[in-house]
């Protein structure tokens, strides 16, 4: 069955329809109300089969590059223009019976609750994932 990255952006996706603040700017029973809902998102492609992997992820990065020489630092830089680049805000990673199917579950987790409880209709990214099985863990 094919895999699929839903990737959720904190910056870099298309204009939402109603624009929506940052997250550390929500009222925290908003915050904990759209992590429900992805807790239940979870809970839900688990109960289906269809899960595989998904977390969130802190808006600090930093880019590494190799430094050349062995035994080089590696050279980091937060990015050329950091404050218009894409950042992920996490993933769901499933293992459907089809493209579609990982559409229809892209567009529920694009309908998750933002400030006031209406739904954000976040876009959410979504992309083929090109092996076959999630790498084991030692």
């Amino acid at each position: 069955m094919p895999q699929f990255l839903l990737l959720k952006h904190y910056r870099g996706a298309p204009d939402l329809p109603e624009p929506v603040p940052p997250m550390d700017q929500w009222a925290p029973e908003d915050v904990d109300r759209h992590l429900r809902f992805l807790d239940d998102c979870t809970t839900m492609l688990k109960e289906s089969g269809e899960f595989v992997d998904g977390t969130g992820l802190n808006p600090d990065r930093v880019w590494v590059q190799y430094g050349g020489a062995p035994g080089a630092t590696p050279v980091t830089t937060d990015g050329p223009y950091p404050e218009t680049s894409d950042l992920v805000a996490g993933w769901y990673w499933v293992d459907v019976a089809s493209r579609e199917r990982a559409l229809e579950i892209a567009a529920h987790v694009s309908s998750g609750p933002g400030p006031g409880g209406k739904p954000m209709y976040e876009w959410i990214e979504v992309r083929q994932v090109m092996f076959s099985s999630p790498v084991e863990a030692d």
